[in-house]
């Protein structure tokens, strides 16, 4: 989170939402947003997500699958990552995160599954 300046900005009531500048840090080669850190922005803010809404907490929370279509190219500026549920079950969550820009334009869909885990040496 660090490296890539992603900074949480709003909790709702089933969503969470975190920016991140979109600066030479990460650009890919021609000058644009790389789609590699659309998708660890994805990813962040998804499974803080999980781990936030979780009522139970001796869980972990682990990525297993991630997709992410990119609409709209980005130079520079700030992009948001909203992470809405579609399903909370038991051992998996799945999130819808759109990126946007600071005009609410679509810049990329994602969706991560997240499996939930119990705490333990093996899973931590």
């Amino acid at each position: 989170m660090e490296t890539l300046s992603i900074e949480f900005v709003a909790v709702g009531e089933e969503s969470i939402t975190a920016k991140m500048p979109v600066n030479s840090t990460v650009h890919q080669p021609f000058g644009i947003l790389h789609g590699g850190a659309s998708a660890a922005l994805a990813e962040t803010v998804g499974s803080v997500a999980s781990l936030f809404f979780l009522k139970e907490k001796d869980k972990v929370v682990k990525g297993i699958e991630l997709s992410v279509n990119h609409l709209k190219s980005k130079k520079d500026g700030v992009v948001y990552a909203t992470a809405l549920p579609i399903h909370k079950g038991k051992t998996t969550h799945l999130w819808e995160v759109k990126i946007t820009d600071e005009e609410d334009n679509l810049i990329s869909i994602c969706k991560l599954t997240n499996i939930i885990l119990d705490k333990s040496k093996n899973n931590a």
